[in-house]
C-alpha cells in the first residue's frame, strides 16, 4: 500500500504544470500555444524570458527530485519502488493527469529524478547538458546526449540496477519526445538556445 501511494503522490506532483502556472501567475503567454508548444523552460525562456524560465526550471527539477528524495529517506522502500516512484514523477510531467495527459519532454523532471538518486550522476548529466549546450548552443541536442549518457553513467557508478533500469526507460522516453527535434537537427533547422524558432512548430515541440 505504502509504495502505491508514494507512486500515485509522485505522479500526481509530476503532473503539477511548472511552465502553465508560473506564465499563469507572471500574465505571460501560455505556452502550450507560443513557441515551441512545449511547457517547458526552454520556451518559458522565449516567452518570458530568464526570470520565468529559471523559476520554471527549479520547479521541474524539484518535482522530480521531491518524491525520491522523500522515498530515500523513509528508507522502507526496495529498489524497483524507488525506480517506479521517479518513473513516476517523470511520466507525470509528461502525461499529465490535469491537462488531458499533454506535457513537457520531462528532461528537467528526469534530472531531478537522477540528483535524487544520486548527485554524482545527476552533476554528471548535468555537466554533460551544459557542455554539449555551450558548446553547439543546441538546448535538444543537450538533453539527448545527457539523456544517453545517463544510463551509462548509472552502470559505472554501481547503481541498483532495477533504478538504473527506469532511468534507462526514461531516456528512451525522452527521445522519443524529441523526435521532432532530432528530425529539425537534421535538417539544420533547430533553434539555438535563446533565439526564436526557425521554423513552425508542431504542437509538443
Amino acid at each position: 500500500m505504502g509504495i502505491t501511494i508514494g507512486i500515485i503522490i509522485a505522479y500526481l506532483l509530476g503532473s503539477l504544470s511548472t511552465a502553465i502556472l508560473v506564465s499563469k501567475l507572471l500574465r505571460l503567454p501560455d505556452p502550450r500555444t507560443t513557441g515551441s508548444k512545449n511547457p517547458g523552460a526552454t520556451n518559458v525562456l522565449r516567452s518570458g524570458g530568464k526570470t520565468a524560465a529559471i523559476i520554471t526550471l527549479i520547479g521541474d527539477v524539484g518535482k522530480g527530485w521531491l518524491p525520491v528524495f522523500v522515498a530515500l529517506q523513509l528508507d522502507l522502500f526496495p529498489g524497483w519502488a524507488i525506480g517506479l516512484i521517479g518513473l513516476a514523477a517523470f511520466l507525470g510531467h509528461v502525461f499529465p493527469v490535469f491537462y488531458r495527459f499533454q506535457g513537457g519532454k520531462g528532461v528537467a523532471t528526469a534530472l531531478g529524478v537522477m540528483l535524487a538518486i544520486s548527485p554524482l550522476v545527476g552533476g554528471l548529466v548535468l555537466l554533460t547538458w551544459l557542455v554539449v549546450a555551450a558548446i553547439w548552443r543546441y538546448s535538444s541536442l543537450a538533453a539527448l546526449v545527457a539523456a544517453g549518457m545517463a544510463p551509462v553513467y548509472m552502470v559505472l557508478l554501481g547503481m541498483d540496477h532495477w533504478i538504473s533500469a527506469a532511468v534507462a526507460l526514461m531516456s528512451v522516453i525522452l527521445f522519443i519526445r524529441h523526435d521532432s527535434n532530432i528530425r529539425r537537427l537534421m535538417r539544420g533547422e533547430e533553434s539555438r538556445i535563446g533565439q526564436k524558432d526557425k521554423a513552425p512548430a508542431t504542437p509538443k515541440e
